[in-house]
């Protein structure tokens, strides 16, 4: 089965002639390129050399382009990443614990579960907090001179030796 030939509308080509060098996203300027390099009637392989991307890739942009046009083309797919359900009370938790601050992740534990009534592992605790911009700090004991052994009055002169 031979690949279909990407052809342009003239509209397109302006645009894209337009887009393909001053577009602000790097990754939409490559396929526009792609797409342009198409038009002209080079291979997939060829514009993949060219674009420095793999030829799934080109294909890729080819299908972005048959389905959603131009504007499908300059859309980025937002990557999402899972929310915790501990993020839509993280101001309660931010406010609760720097008005008292906990000393261990168990305490953290156990105040967010009491504020909110979810429970979480304290390792999730621990990394929630960390993407909170909190940080363990570490309490260490403060040094103390050591105790003076001396005594308070000097000592003793030793008798002074003379001929007698």
């Amino acid at each position: 089965m031979g690949w279909l030939r990407v052809r342009l509308l003239e509209d397109e080509e302006r645009v894209i002639k337009e887009q393909r060098e001053s577009h602000p996203d790097a990754y939409v300027r490559r396929r526009m390129w792609a797409l342009w390099l198409l038009h002209c009637g080079a291979t997939r392989e060829q514009t993949a050399q060219f674009v420095g991307v793999a030829r799934s890739s080109v294909e890729r942009f080819v299908f972005q382009y048959r389905t959603g046009g131009l504007e499908g083309l300059c859309q980025r797919g937002e990557r999402r990443k899972p929310t915790s359900d501990l993020a839509a009370h993280q101001d309660l938790i931010r406010k609760s614990f720097e008005a008292r601050p906990v000393r261990t992740v168990a305490e953290a534990r156990q105040r967010i579960e009491e504020l909110t009534g979810i429970r979480r592992g304290p390792t999730q605790v621990r990394g929630f907090l960390k993407g909170m911009g909190m940080r363990c700090q570490r309490v260490r004991a403060i040094p103390v001179p050591p105790k003076k052994t001396w005594r308070t009055m000097p000592p003793p002169k030793p008798p002074s030796m003379t001929n007698s």
